[in-house]
């Protein structure tokens, strides 16, 4: 609107006759001088210009908006994207209906805390028929450390859904929904997302999962520029992605060691350098999520896979809807289920750390062991 035409703005034809004679020509132009100064240029008088000034200004202005409006409008683009539900109740209850659809959801923690476990089980409920509460469609996983398990996801169904899946063929009919890709390189990985815009059309996709986008792109750069700089066209590219075809985008992040500098910023405001890193001797969380602060701007939903004082939750870290929560859970046969679905809200630093305690594995009846 700033470059909105001053002869289309329906002036008095002597008035727009002298802006135009003096190549001001644009809204933008014409307000970034003051009331004098146009006063000078324009060689008018001052009530001409206020006049001219307060017509230029109504309609280059965006038109106010009240909350209910804002509501109303939210709630008819969330209708519109959907949502893929978790079956983790305070989970979808927080989130407004589950996973949300052309947007980026990040789920970071240490290994062996659930981030695979809780894929398997959205690949399966995106694969599972609407009738059942599923999406009804593909899903195409990227299985980058060779961690997907089709007969762990099958136990998982069986479990969650057992009249559904002991029903002829329905087991078969699911897992050939799920189009599993295991790139061996960045570069390899890189061609299949240029593929991907005309795949997610073709085949009715309905999820898209990355397990695990850090170890792709730690794996053959490290740290440094040359990262940062792939890394931010990778997450252009997933952004827009999730953006043009409308579905949820699930990528997990690893965990890496903070630096010193790190734990200082981390630290409560107030204290001095040296308290902060004094300190940090006693405090257990000093792990960060590997992709770094451009990809945590880049993400609408993160969920934090945590593990303290001998128990595992889902912490709901960044999300535009809701308050900062916590939910304690466990992992079993059918997958992770909370304890807890009113959740814990948190304050302060305690909603992003990622702690360093051990966790033991989960062994399913099968005697394989839940990562």
């Amino acid at each position: 609107m700033a470059n909105k035409l001053i002869n289309q703005m329906g002036l008095p034809k002597s008035i727009a006759n002298v802006f135009a004679a003096r190549n001001i020509t644009t809204a933008k132009e014409a307000l970034s001088l003051t009331e004098f100064e146009l006063m000078e240029v324009l060689d008018v008088s001052l009530a001409d210009v206020t006049s001219a000034i307060a017509r230029i200004s109504e309609i280059t202005c965006p038109p106010y908006q009240t909350a209910l409006t804002l509501m109303e409008q939210r709630v008819q683009k969330e209708h519109m994207g959907g949502h893929l539900p978790t079956r983790l109740k305070g989970l979808d209850n927080a989130l407004c209906g589950g996973i949300p659809f052309g947007v980026l959801t990040e789920l970071v923690g240490p290994a062996g805390i659930g981030k695979t476990q809780l894929c398997l089980k959205l690949a399966l409920l995106a694969s599972l028929p609407t009738a059942y509460g599923g999406l009804g469609g593909r899903v195409i996983y990227i299985d980058v450390e060779s961690k997907f398990s089709s007969k762990r996801m099958i136990e998982m169904g069986s479990k969650s859904f057992p009249d559904m899946f002991y029903t002829k063929g329905m087991a078969q009919e699911m897992a050939g929904r799920i189009l599993v890709l295991q790139p061996a390189s960045l570069s390899e990985f890189t061609e299949s997302l240029q593929q991907l815009k005309i795949s997610l059309l073709q085949n009715q996709v309905k999820l898209l999962i990355i397990d695990s986008m850090a170890a792709l792109i730690s794996g053959e750069y490290g740290q440094g520029t040359a990262r940062q700089h792939l890394l931010g066209w990778h997450i252009s590219f997933i952004k827009s992605l999730a953006e043009f075809s409308r579905i949820p985008v699930v990528v997990t992040n690893q965990v890496r060691s903070q630096t010193r500098d790190e734990a200082c910023q981390y630290s409560f405001q107030g204290q001095s350098r040296e308290k902060a890193v004094e300190d940090h001797t006693g405090y257990d969380s000093h792990l960060v999520a590997a992709l770094g602060i451009h990809w945590a701007h880049a993400v609408t939903i993160r969920l934090v896979l945590d593990s303290k004082s001998g128990k595992r939750f889902i912490k709901l870290a960044k999300s535009p809807i809701s308050p900062p929560l916590a939910f304690p859970y466990n992992i079993t046969s059918s997958g992770i289920t909370l304890l807890d679905d009113d959740g814990i809200e948190l304050t302060g630093p305690e909603i992003n750390s990622i702690h360093c305690q051990g966790h033991s594995d989960i062994i399913n009846f099968d005697g394989e062991r839940f990562q």
